[in-house]
């Protein structure tokens, strides 16, 4: 057992490590994923292994699938794309919604065709129900009409978070706490159905077709110690408030894009929206992003821990670089 593993089991099948049970047979792993809490580190240890595995990186990020979105993302570089080819970023405005079943539908093709030129696909991100679709397929949303559903979203990503919580477990109590692990999105999907249907997620998920097969893949999962991880995710804030995300929201506002977007309401965006408008000071957004973050850190990390499959490999995040990198691609070759 070595330190970069973090005591980290190596898998014995791809389908214990991409959430089946160690009963099943083994499949022939179909991707790499690479997953975590914001600030642990994916996105570097992402881009070393993609290099060392001739790979093309698919990013989990529900939010940097946003155009003009790229600091408050913390999105790859364009220098960072030339080195590796990407996925998954830039495929919407931030008015437009981009749901977990559009994500796995694209990710299929994706991984097809990366497969097809002989790579390894890589997924990286912090976006759990995006790596869920691929292993664990959810149902073909109902049709439902985009207006009324815009307008209903956008009265309800008005109310305090509380307050869509309180609705998600009165509307869903099954489903009530993965959706409130997933963030705002989530809940707004789990009460915009709910209404516009009459039938709850719960309900959609036992009588409607799923979005394409399970596939196996092999999960590491990237760990950092708390203390760390906040200190980190203090340094990100202000390093965002302090080197463009101002000017961004700026020109995502002039654009004619509104707090209630679903890529504006991201933490970050709604901040400095709010400081913009004359409610905070510029420290004081950068604290509420500070603060926020980590909560959603905090989340994302609940929801990893309980939620992968025992198979799934821990790495330290607070290893060397390279000892992770050894560590990932040593799970890749078990």
């Amino acid at each position: 057992m070595t330190p970069a593993t973090g005591g980290a089991t190596m898998r014995r099948s791809a389908s214990a490590a991409a959430g089946s049970t160690d009963a099943a047979p083994a499949r022939t792993p179909r991707f790499l994923a690479i997953v975590g809490p914001t600030g642990a580190g994916k996105t570097a240890l992402a881009l070393l292994v993609a290099q060392r595995l001739g790979g093309e990186i698919i990013s989990l990020d529900s939010r940097q699938i946003y155009r003009g979105m790229d600091i408050g993302t913390a999105k790859v570089t364009p220098a960072e794309r030339a080195l590796v080819p990407h996925h998954g970023l830039d495929l919407r405005n931030p008015d437009q919604r981009y749901s977990a079943g559009e994500f796995g539908r694209d990710a299929r093709r994706w991984i097809d065709a990366i497969e097809r030129r002989g790579r390894v696909p890589v997924l990286a991100g912090g976006t759990g129900f995006f790596l869920r679709v691929l292993t664990e397929p959810i149902f073909r949303e109902p049709p439902m009409d985009p207006v009324e559903r815009r307008e209903l979203e956008d009265v309800l990503a008005g109310l305090p978070r509380d307050e869509l919580e309180r609705w998600v477990r009165r509307f869903d109590p099954d489903r009530a706490e993965v959706a409130i692990a997933g963030g705002y999105q989530r809940m707004l999907r789990v009460l915009s159905i709910t209404i516009l249907t009459g039938h709850n997620i719960s309900w959609w998920y036992v009588r409607y077709p799923t979005e394409g097969e399970a596939l196996a893949g092999v999960v590491c999962l990237l760990e950092v110690p708390r203390d760390v991880l906040d200190e980190r995710i203090r340094r990100r804030a202000v390093e965002m408030a302090e080197g463009g995300l101002v000017g961004e929201a700026a020109r995502l506002l002039r654009d004619g894009y509104r707090r209630g977007d679903p890529g504006m309401n991201a933490v970050g965006y709604r901040e400095m929206v709010d400081h913009l408008g004359g409610g905070m000071t510029l420290r004081e957004a950068a604290e509420r992003i500070r603060v926020a973050t980590r909560r959603y850190a905090r989340r994302q990390d609940t929801w990893f821990r309980h939620q992968l499959a025992p198979g799934a490999v821990r790495i330290d995040g607070t290893a060397a670089l390279e000892a992770q990198a050894t560590a990932v691609i040593d799970a890749w070759a078990a």
